[in-house]
């Protein structure tokens, strides 16, 4: 499995860059798309973020997301490398319905998708799900660990109620913590790896 160089080079590529791999941070709202961009990524991240306003409570389910005060409205961004010179650019995607006609366009180009879920309101990834599969992207999913998530599912609960195929990875995930995004991450990069076409694993 790749893994992630000691050091960075700051702004500019490395050297060793040979794969440049567009890979979307999908998401509801509220599930931590941002923070994981932010905890990752070897570059100042680029945000597209707004206060939410009164307007956008008639349109935005706030439920259990009553803390948040902005939103993407149209991508985050950031850049990773790994070992074997292989670099992620990470699009982070808005996580409200009213922003689906922007997935065309951000999902164009992409190799795969991380997906963050919130244990504390699964149902609310439905619609994330369902886009992803649409755009036919692989993908694998990180329960993103909020203090308060419920401990007591197990693993094939989880897999049942999000209706997962047998090999779609799923991890647990701190979106805060570097090394901990990195590994969702990685699990997606081996995911891709072992179920790329033939034609390009020669």
């Amino acid at each position: 499995m790749a893994s992630v160089p000691s050091s960075t080079s700051g702004i500019h590529l490395p050297d060793t860059a040979r794969d440049l791999v567009k890979i979307l941070v999908a998401g509801p709202f509220g599930v931590g798309k941002t923070t994981l961009i932010d905890s990752v990524s070897e570059i100042r991240p680029l945000h597209t973020e707004e206060r939410l306003s009164e307007a956008s409570t008639t349109v935005d389910d706030l439920a259990g997301v009553r803390e948040k005060s902005t939103t993407t409205v149209a991508i985050d961004f950031g850049r990773i490398s790994l070992t074997g010179g292989v670099v992620l650019y990470l699009f982070g995607t808005p996580g409200q319905e009213r922003f689906r006609p922007l997935w065309q366009d951000i999902s164009y180009g992409a190799l795969g998708a991380l997906v963050l879920i919130d244990a504390r309101r699964v149902d609310a990834s439905f619609d994330v799900l369902a886009l992803v599969e649409e755009a036919g992207l692989p993908y694998a999913v990180a329960f993103n660990d909020f203090p308060d998530s419920p401990r007591h599912y197990t693993e094939e609960q989880l897999r049942g109620a999000l209706d997962l195929a047998p090999e779609t990875p799923m991890v647990v995930c701190d979106a805060r913590d570097r090394d901990s995004s990195i590994d969702a991450l990685l699990a997606l990069v081996q995911h891709l790896i072992d179920h790329q076409p033939p034609e390009q694993s020669r």
